[in-house]
């Protein structure tokens, strides 16, 4: 077996969301390993220019190389929104794999009248690498976008997916709790999207998996919920299949690296992960 084969999978995010993609790659390829680097001293990247998420996306690509990575995922949206070409362009012999393409194709796919919604940070709506990458695909779909910015921090302070269905006539709407906010909120965000009667919506942020639940009871159970996260673990398996890379070796580890907040990160991690994150090691990349 060659060695590249044996070469962890790269994975870097500007805090913990893109956790929910090394969740779906590990689900999927158990024998690989994994490094992931959460830049989370600069997190969040949706607010910054296009020239400071370059900058730090070629960083973050730097560091991971460090650990002679075979494959590099863009687990981050709004890198993959504006900084994918550009480190596809520096690290020519790298296979890069962002997470808009292969959300998109799921959502093409999907939709039966022809109605897609994206929900993302406001640097990746604005950016419309969602809308560019569907129309390249099909040019008679519409795309509706709903910037949802503020999904991200709640996410990060750990109010993820604990509503399931909700009494109309309780008096629910009237307590306060992180629930009862974070559904709220949720409503207001996607309220115009279905509104639109879009079919389809595509969590356009890998935080959003975290709350995918509520997603999907404010959007009703007709509309399809594209899971990002999901979409690229394939997408790797099927680019490590047709390179011939997979690694038959059984014995795959995991390891995380962030530039911040340490403790921070096995909390929250945790919980996106779905088991406890023990070691992480910061360090600073830049």
């Amino acid at each position: 077996m060659k060695t590249i084969n044996n070469q962890p999978i790269g994975i870097f995010d500007s805090g913990v969301g893109g956790l929910t993609v090394l969740k779906e790659i590990h689900k999927l390829l158990p024998n690989e390993s994994i490094i992931y680097l959460g830049d989370t001293a600069r997190v969040p990247y949706g607010n910054k220019s296009k020239d400071t998420i370059i900058r730090y996306s070629i960083e973050n690509t730097k560091f991971l190389l460090k650990h002679k990575i075979k494959l590099l995922v863009v687990a981050c949206n709004t890198s993959s929104s504006y900084a994918i070409n550009v480190l596809q362009k520096l690290f020519r012999g790298l296979h890069i794999i962002g997470v808009v393409i292969p959300g998109a194709k799921a959502a093409v796919e999907k939709t039966k009248n022809n109605r897609v919604g994206i929900i993302g940070t406001k640097a990746t709506i604005r950016s419309n690498a969602y809308t560019k990458a569907i129309k390249k695909l099909n040019k008679n779909v519409e795309v509706i976008s709903q910037a949802t910015p503020l999904f991200v921090p709640l996410i990060e302070e750990g109010w993820v997916d604990k509503v399931y269905s909700i009494d109309r006539h309780s008096d629910y709407y009237r307590r306060v709790s992180h629930e009862n906010i974070l559904r709220q909120l949720a409503a207001e965000y996607l309220t115009p999207l279905k509104k639109a009667n879009v079919d389809v919506l595509v969590l356009g942020c890998t935080h959003y998996p975290a709350i995918k639940s509520v997603i999907q009871d404010i959007m009703g159970r007709d509309v399809c919920i594209i899971d990002s996260s999901e979409e690229t673990a394939k997408t790797v398996k099927e680019v490590l299949q047709k390179q011939s890379l997979l690694n038959a070796n059984k014995k795959s580890h995991l390891k995380f690296y962030v530039t911040d907040d340490v403790v921070s990160f096995k909390a929250i991690g945790s919980l996106l992960l779905g088991k406890k994150i023990k070691d992480v090691k910061k360090v600073n990349i830049y």
